[in-house]
């Protein structure tokens, strides 16, 4: 009875508590949601609807010729630069996965003479603000002639970073050694090893990698402005910017633009949202 009877009377207080937690936060949602639904409103409006007052929160009428407008401009190749993304972000991603977690099972599971001292100047390289080394890398890549291609850009993803490889590290120490072992007294290779036995254990950690990797490719901006020479080889983070500082009175073709650049990070993440969650509900992170 008594149980009965407190939990009557704590009923209404969780109830009470849960709608003003849900209130609060969509209070938040909102808030964060309104510059990204702006945009959105106002692609598909006119230049002179955009700066209507009072304010039009949504576009009457809707103007869906923005989009054929948008594909259709020729400075502005919307779809040859959405495709040069989509590789660039690729490529990055793959060759992040793939040398980080070679790294990463060096470090995790192989016992080597130096092995800390080479992991401990590997964090320190986190230390190191990539503006302070791009000159000289600069340099190195006019050398060879590879400014103007998308070189410069991915071939350093194939030779590890330092904060994925840390982060894949702390997911390898939590895979049972007693796997690796077996898998070595039956005679299987390291590669093999880390192929079929490692890598399936962490292949949430993969994803998150490559997520990682892949929206901070999709928004880089400097490296690609500074390797990156024709309009026809510029990404969408480039592609649009150019746009919109040479036609700065299109702003409903620059908002068209800006949300079909969003859009697929917003698909992305939608469909990929419980990796996050599983990844940090693992005690690799610890």
């Amino acid at each position: 009875m008594t149980t009965d009877l407190i939990r009557r009377r704590t009923a209404p207080r969780h109830l009470v508590s849960s709608i003003i937690y849900h209130c609060v936060m969509l209070l938040f949602a909102a808030i964060f949601l309104l510059p990204f639904y702006w945009m959105v409103i106002s692609a598909f409006k006119s230049n002179i609807e955009i700066f209507s007052q009072p304010i039009a929160w949504f576009p009457d009428p809707i103007r869906w010729e923005n989009v054929s407008a948008l594909f259709a401009r020729t400075d502005f190749p919307f779809l040859r630069q959405f495709a040069n993304s989509v590789f660039y972000a690729g490529a990055v991603a793959f060759g992040t996965c793939f040398s980080c977690a070679l790294a990463a099972y060096s470090f995790a599971c192989l016992r080597w003479r130096g092995r800390n001292l080479v992991f401990a100047f590997t964090i320190c390289a986190l230390l190191i603000p990539p503006i302070v080394t791009f000159l000289p890398t600069y340099i190195g890549w006019s050398r060879l002639g590879l400014n103007g291609t998308y070189w410069p850009l991915i071939l350093p993803s194939f030779f590890g970073d330092a904060f994925y490889i840390f982060m894949l590290r702390q997911f390898f120490l939590s895979v049972p050694r007693e796997l690796m072992d077996a898998a070595r007294l039956d005679g299987a290779s390291e590669f093999r090893i880390w192929w079929q036995i490692v890598l399936p254990q962490v292949r949430v950690a993969l994803v998150i990698v490559a997520l990682f990797a892949i929206v901070y490719t999709w928004n880089e901006f400097f490296g690609p402005l500074i390797y990156l020479k024709t309009r026809e080889d510029f990404p969408l983070s480039v592609g649009l910017f150019t746009f919109r500082s040479q036609r700065a009175v299109e702003w409903s073709i620059s908002m068209m633009g800006a949300t079909f650049t969003a859009v697929p990070m917003v698909v992305l993440f939608l469909f990929t949202q419980r990796f996050f969650q599983q990844g940090l509900a693992t005690k690799g992170l610890k």
